[in-house]
């Protein structure tokens, strides 16, 4: 192979797919057309022009009568001739129909001859005649071939493959961008290290992995892994997304596999990259009766493209989804996608890796702590990340400050975990007593459960969709959730509700306590039929997710006997119930204590968990601006009920953000 041809130089680019500008190519071929006839109109369509001097008629006719013209050439359109004195020539318009002239010339001895018309050449008149149509064709073809390039609009362009492939002037990313997912990132370096060097593991016998399935939840860094690939593999990049397969018209997305596999051979050895492959890869036999499914078609093309008869030496194809779970099981068997990369949520360490790529971007003061943001933002994903440290970055401009200080990144993870404050909504002080007295009776039942994680802020000022909020954050990262963690994520759940009930009775409570339930009756349901943790059912599943056609996810009873569903439901309705017995007897025996936390959450709104605990702990709290007390008044029996519709929040639920 030729050093001009090796597509394993990374400085070239290797030819491009969809060719140059066809805006420009067809400009310049009908501009080139163009000047052709012009040309030709120049060279054949010349006409007579005036020689000599030219004089008017009438002079004309005095020089004959004076005897000073010695000939002349009369033609139709112009009179050309020369004078007896030296021969000057001179030329002039005839009047017509002066039947006059030739008499005159005879009389003076003038000799005078005829000239023929000059004809236009047939080849001219074509030309000119035939140029409107002409160019009226060149329009309506080129407009032709642009919705045939374009997105596959036109009868012959919709078999036509989207794969792009990147160059590096849409942004060279490489694996030094991507953190916090170690294991995931050398599994793919192994491959790129095989497109540099085959010999290093052809000789052990090694073989080049046919396919990569990069597995993970959303925004974990799956595209940005395949673009780190791009940006140091050196050799051609092919992406598409799934959803570029289907159209409305059976056959096409077969047919772009097809093209897509072509593309890929003449550029190999390459890489492919197929994001969201699950809009193309579901498995086969959800199409309602019908055997002639267009995705189907699609997805058996793409399954012989990969690994059928003929064989696809140097195409490496890489695919991301977060659903394997409807993938076909064709698809990911060995051959096809020889690894399934998982890509996950990255941990404490990883955050802070990710946290350090994001922040060279941003001026940062000194203060700043990228492991104390990383240990304050578990489950957060790469994306959320970015996102933290954008948000940071645009609250220091809207604060007109020239660096990013620590308390910025509290701010922007309130913001992100809770929802932006909506400190200009108007609450009436008995919603805020309602609202504040609910949020401590989350926060007093976690205090007190020894499971639960610690509270890492509570608020009463509006958030997003709620009218306050109970926070709390792991100590840790948490892969497992165990039995004692989800009772007292029950009780907890049930403490605003029972706050209402303890202090405005049972008349009065509101239903802010809605997300909080809906919460606590999910759990519980998840507890008995999918963990197996009731005594009385046993350690058996009882419901099941069912991935019906076209995405829409059902639940349903593996066993629907009637008995069964009677005791699942007692046995789901006792566990919230004991929850809410629990969660009472907590707050009345610590009734003082939630008087003294409402009370401070009225007076300053935000209490973070440090302040929460040395108030519960102390019976005050100090703050340079205004210390709080123990308190002295208490709210009676049957205080107003807010006027506020459903409130979200408060409830202190498995995720992170406690929501």
């Amino acid at each position: 192979m030729s050093d001009q041809n090796d597509p394993r130089d990374p400085n070239q680019q290797g030819p491009n797919p969809e060719g140059p500008n066809p805006w420009v190519k067809s400009l310049m071929i009908w501009g080139g057309v163009f000047l052709a006839l012009l040309l030709v109109a120049t060279m054949f369509g010349g006409s007579s022009q005036p020689t000599g001097t030219q004089i008017a008629y009438s002079d004309f006719r005095d020089k004959v009568a004076e005897g000073s013209v010695k000939d002349v050439q009369i033609g139709p359109e112009l009179i050309t001739g020369t004078m007896k004195n030296g021969d000057t020539p001179f030329s002039t318009v005839p009047v017509p129909n002066d039947t006059e002239l030739p008499k005159l010339l005879e009389e003076n001895n003038v000799q005078f001859s005829g000239v023929e018309a000059e004809r236009m050449s047939m080849l001219m008149v074509i030309l000119i005649q035939a140029l409107p149509f002409i160019l009226i064709l060149g329009i309506a073809f080129f407009a032709l071939r642009q919705v045939q390039k374009g997105g596959g609009g036109g009868a012959m362009g919709f078999g036509k493959s989207k794969a792009k492939m990147l160059t590096e002037r849409q942004g060279k990313v490489t694996f030094e961008d991507v953190a916090g997912i170690d294991e995931a990132r050398e599994e793919l370096e192994e491959i790129v290290e095989f497109l540099k060097d085959p010999s290093r593991f052809s000789k052990l016998g090694g073989q080049i992995p046919k396919g990569a399935l990069l597995v993970g939840s959303p925004g974990t860094g799956k595209t940005l892994l395949a673009r780190a690939i791009a940006g140091e593999a050196g050799v051609p990049f092919f992406t598409i997304s799934g959803s570029d397969f289907v159209e409305m018209f059976v056959g096409v997305g077969a047919s772009r596999v097809r093209d897509m596999f072509e593309q890929a051979k003449k550029n190999a050895p390459c890489i492919l990259f197929i994001d969201e492959i699950d809009a193309v890869g579901r498995s086969r036999g959800h199409g309602l009766g019908n055997s002639n499914d267009e995705r189907e078609q699609t997805l058996n093309q793409l399954l012989v493209e990969m690994d059928g008869f003929e064989a696809n030496e140097g195409i490496i194809i890489i695919a991301a989804t977060n659903r394997p779970d409807v993938l076909d099981p064709a698809l990911l068997r060995p051959g096809r996608f020889d690894r399934q990369v998982v890509v996950p949520v990255p941990d404490i360490d990883g955050r802070e890796k990710i946290l350090a790529v994001h922040m060279k971007k941003v001026p940062l003061a000194p203060d700043v702590n990228p492991r104390v943001i990383a240990r304050g933002t578990p489950g957060f994903s790469g994306a959320d990340l970015a996102n933290l440290v954008n948000e940071a970055a645009l609250l220091a401009a809207r604060r007109n400050k020239r660096l990013v200080a620590m308390q910025e990144f509290e701010d922007a993870k309130d913001k992100v975990m809770m929802g932006a404050e909506r400190r200009s909504m108007v609450m009436t002080e008995d919603e805020k007593k309602m609202t504040a007295y609910h949020e401590a009776g989350h926060a007093i039942v976690s205090v007190h459960e020894k499971a639960s994680d610690p509270i890492h802020k509570a608020t009463i000022i509006p958030r997003g969709r709620a009218l306050g909020m109970v926070m709390r954050l792991p100590e840790r990262d948490s892969y497992s959730y165990h039995r004692d963690k989800m009772h007292a994520n029950l009780s907890v759940s049930m403490g605003g509700r029972v706050a209402e009930e303890i202090i405005f009775g049972h008349d009065k409570v509101s239903s802010g306590a809605s997300s909080d339930i809906q919460y606590a009756t999910d759990l519980a349901r998840n507890m008995v039929t999918k963990w197996g943790m009731s005594e009385k059912l046993g350690p058996l599943q009882y419901e099941e997710s069912q991935e019906g056609y076209l995405g829409m996810g059902q639940t349903a009873r593996t066993m629907a006997g009637a008995e069964t569903n009677k005791l699942i439901d007692a046995e789901i309705k006792g566990l919230v119930e004991g929850a809410h017995k629990r969660a009472t007897q907590l707050l009345k025996k610590h009734e003082d204590q939630l008087h003294l936390l409402a009370q401070a959450m009225l007076e300053y709104e935000t209490l973070t968990g440090d302040e929460i605990t040395q108030l519960l702990e102390t019976g005050k709290m100090d703050r340079p601006d205004k210390p709080v007390g123990p308190v002295t008044v208490q709210p009676t029996h049957g205080s107003a009920i807010p006027k506020a519709g459903k409130k979200f929040g408060g409830q202190g639920g498995a995720s992170p953000a406690g929501a």
